[in-house]
């Protein structure tokens, strides 16, 4: 009955805001034509699809208006008319009874907040769909942020949840653009995101991790979490003071170097995603601050960390060669590293795939560098790279929101920023570190134990190869092999134990060294010797 009512306000919205003639009527069966016939009883739309789709998301409730913001950071789905209006959707929604959201602190840490804490703000700092915030100070006099997710919220995630499967199977299967928007797959990854942020143990957890990467750092300050008073139901973390970044008009009364602040940004980015390879994906202005206690070289502040991305090492590698090739207008490069990757088939003809990213490219970069979108280019070009079926992976996906979100975030505190100024050197010193000899040193000894743990299955499998290998030979009559068919193989063998001894010593000792090489252990030492012996007795 529940769901049924919930349903019923959906149509009504549908009609309210004309979002039926979004849907290819003509492809509807007869049984939803008739429900969506009443919608012409609200007249023509008199707003572009995208305001009335925003619309109609904000009067559905808060669940409706997280998806509709998951929605917006898909430009690979998502139309650009579309995606613009639903990047304003606003996920405040009323505050629930102080008394609820103490009893549910103090059910979730088993104590009374007048113990836990030694004062308490009964008003709320922020009230959101899924959780809330408190201020509050603990018994040591730190000032904290405390954060809890909303009583029974799973229960209503589920029901909506179920309705946004529903209409997604309706638009695959009725709506033209069905088949290139994957609306189950983009309902699917919202149930991933929305269920994880109700574990608040996660985001402490991400954003722990995040502190640690910037510990050195004087660019990002990320909130203390206070463990003990922490869980799954409950976020304690140290309370921030700072300007929003996108309140300009603060940010100039504190005479902050605006240009800085900018290529900070930017940096900041670059570094998450190739260095660290742990990036905040949801840096949307309402999420960053800015310390101006030191103008000249002010602080970003991050906050919410429910949402992060990160690469493989492959598509790292790729990504940032991709970028540097663009910027060189290799476009023939960028087409040979889609296919190496696996981004687009094996079989993509090159020639074809560089015409059409040089089409892509080509046109932008008649303009100014300070007026290029790394991040619209990137989109643009996975576009085009659709047309030769590329299926484009999520984390690639977060990359390129995060990457416009800092694009624009940038541009707007400092209208001049040259994005690529800040991002050129920066690629090129990651890749030329990645092989140099101290980072593959690095390499070699992270994955020793993985090598050691195979090795002794190594001279089997050498003998078993040999042995396979050999070919058939004239016999006694016996059936033994002859002599001169014996000594290959005993040399095979004992080379290939050699070589294997030689190199188990080799990986055993590097897994040991530190990192300047000290004194190896006696088992390598052995290890070593023994391969040596082998090799001279052959």
């Amino acid at each position: 009955m529940i769901r049924l009512r919930r349903m019923i306000k959906i149509i009504r919205v549908v009609g309210k805001y004309r979002l039926d003639l979004l849907l290819d009527k003509h492809k509807l069966p007869l049984g939803a034509r008739l429900l969506l016939a009443p919608a012409m009883l609200f007249g023509p739309a008199h707003e572009d699809r995208g305001e009335r789709l925003r619309k109609s998301l904000e009067e559905l409730g808060p669940i409706f208006v997280k998806f509709g913001q998951l929605l917006s950071t898909r430009p690979d789905l998502v139309p650009d008319d579309i995606s613009s209006e639903l990047s304003a959707l606003q996920d405040n929604v009323p505050p629930f009874s102080s008394a609820v959201f103490k009893q549910n602190i103090e059910t979730a840490l088993a104590g009374k907040t007048d113990d836990l804490f030694q004062s308490f703000e009964s008003e709320p700092l922020a009230s959101a769909s899924v959780a809330q915030v408190h201020a509050a100070v603990l018994a040591d006099g730190q000032e904290v942020v405390v954060k809890a997710v909303r009583p029974n919220i799973e229960k209503t995630i589920r029901k909506d949840l179920a309705l946004l499967y529903t209409l997604a199977r309706l638009v695959l299967k009725y709506s033209e653009d069905g088949q290139r928007l994957h609306p189950v797959e983009v309902v699917k990854d919202y149930e991933s995101v929305i269920i994880e942020e109700l574990n608040l143990q996660s985001e402490g957890a991400n954003a722990s991790l995040l502190r640690h990467n910037f510990a050195d750092s004087s660019m990002l300050h990320v909130p203390e979490i206070h463990w003990p008073y922490s869980n799954k139901d409950v976020l304690v973390m140290e309370r921030i003071y700072g300007i929003p970044v996108t309140d300009m008009e603060q940010l100039e009364a504190a005479s902050v170097d605006l240009k800085l602040l900018a290529e900070r940004g930017v940096e900041i980015f670059f570094t998450q995603v190739f260095e660290h390879n742990f990036f905040h994906a949801d840096m949307h202005p309402g999420n960053i601050f800015v310390d101006a206690t030191n103008p000249k070289s002010p602080t970003y502040i991050a906050v919410d960390c429910a949402i992060m991305g990160s690469l493989s090492s492959e598509d790292q590698f790729y990504m940032a060669r991709n970028l540097l090739a663009m910027f060189q207008r290799d476009y023939r490069l960028v087409a040979e590293l889609h296919v190496r990757s696996g981004w687009v088939p094996k079989d993509t003809s090159i020639n074809d795939f560089t015409g059409a990213i040089r089409s892509v490219c080509e046109p932008i970069f008649q303009r100014p560098l300070s007026e290029i979108s790394l991040g619209h280019m990137l989109i643009d070009l996975f576009a085009t790279a659709r047309r030769f079926d590329m299926e484009v992976q999520p984390s690639l996906v977060l990359l390129q929101k995060t990457l416009l979100n800092i694009e624009g975030l940038g541009r707007q505190l400092y209208p001049d920023l040259d994005l690529w100024q800040t991002a050129q050197p920066f690629l090129e010193k990651w890749l030329k570190d990645r092989y140099s000899p101290k980072n593959i040193f690095n390499q070699l000894k992270r994955y020793a134990p993985d090598w050691l743990e195979h090795f002794p299955q190594i001279p089997p499998m050498i003998f078993q190869a040999l042995k396979a290998s050999q070919p058939d030979g004239p016999t006694h009559k016996n059936g033994d092999i002859s002599e001169s068919k014996k000594v290959p193989i005993k040399k095979g063998i004992v080379s290939g134990l050699g070589f294997s001894a030689l190199g188990g010593g080799v990986v055993l000792a590097l897994s040991q060294w530190g990192e300047i090489l000290s004194e190896p252990t006696d088992t390598s030492i052995a290890l070593m010797l023994t391969g040596l012996l082998i090799l001279l007795l052959r």
